[in-house]
């Protein structure tokens, strides 16, 4: 069983041939509305994935509060744990450049109100050996709640470091696993690094010093992974990305089933990996989360 404590938001989505630089303006193609939030998206993926998936978080009760639970609730994810508040949902404003790339800007609203006691009361009714997700676009006070209770507990937390903050210093060391793109990582390092094999130099010594598994996404170049002494690099699907919005989720989600599954973690990595690349093939979070046949069937 997997929980997922973590953001719900709608996201406001718009299309342009290049993302403007400071101060510019340029015309946009396309605008879309998807259910997204970091949280949100990696429950979906841990249930398309074929995970028993429970979803711990916070709505407003303005229109878009449906809306932004719409494929949760389609993919049999339970919502028992979502609480219903005054004011609005969150929101990401999303601009997608022709090349997939994007620039975010959220907005949490009521993932603002997600509290230490709504994290410990979900921790408390799972089990050990049971799976926590975790991500940062809610309050610090209930992600270390939520890391607290699990190791107290025998939960196995992940905690994807996203997106950037000054709390990830002080929560990541009480999580089992890390999760983090190369930029994210190198405020955990304390050296940002360029070429692969210095990234994989630094995750090696982090991983020495702090005994944790630790895995970098590296977006085309991959995924690395240090874990019980030893490191390893899963390359990349090759694909022509049409939007990134959601790869990273997608990865967590994934990987999150396969190991609560009790897949073998290289495994469980590389199905993640390929999940994660699968994402980037359509527009939107949400939308874009391959389902578990559609992932096996390309590796």
């Amino acid at each position: 069983m997997i929980t997922v404590i973590g953001s719900i938001n709608m996201d406001l989505i718009g299309t342009t041939a290049r993302l403007p630089a400071p101060g510019e303006t340029v015309s946009g193609s396309d605008f879309t509305t998807a259910p997204g939030g970091k949280g949100a998206n990696q429950a979906l993926a841990a249930r398309r994935a074929g995970a028993s998936t429970k979803m711990v978080g916070a709505t407003g009760n303005d229109a878009f509060a449906a809306e932004a639970l719409a494929l949760l609730e389609a993919a049999g994810t339970d919502l028992g744990g979502v609480r219903g508040l005054e004011g609005a949902t969150g929101i990401a404003l999303i601009l997608v450049g022709g090349d997939g790339e994007n620039v975010i800007v959220v907005i949490p609203g009521a993932n603002g109100q997600v509290s230490a006691q709504d994290a410990s009361d979900a921790v408390a009714a799972m089990s050990s050996g049971d799976t926590v997700l975790l991500q940062m676009e809610i309050p610090e006070a209930a992600v270390r709640a939520a890391l607290e209770a699990s190791r107290a507990r025998g939960v196995r937390s992940i905690l994807n470091i996203a997106p950037l903050t000054d709390a990830v210093e002080r929560l990541a060391p009480l999580a089992d696993i890390v999760i983090a793109n190369e930029t994210e990582f190198a405020r955990l390092s304390g050296r940002p690094v360029e070429a692969l094999a210095e990234v994989k130099a630094e995750l090696e010594a982090l991983h020495d010093r702090s005994g944790q598994c630790l895995i970098i996404t590296l977006g085309g170049d991959g995924v690395l992974w240090a874990r019980d002494g030893r490191s390893g690099h899963v390359p990349s699907l090759k694909i022509a990305p049409v939007d990134t919005v959601g790869a990273g989720d997608t990865f967590c989600g994934y990987l999150a089933q396969g190991l609560d599954a009790g897949m073998a973690f290289e495994e469980a990595v590389r199905r993640a990996a390929a999940a994660g690349a699968l994402a980037c093939l359509t527009p939107g979070a949400q939308p874009s989360i391959p389902l578990a046949e559609d992932v096996d069937a390309r590796l």
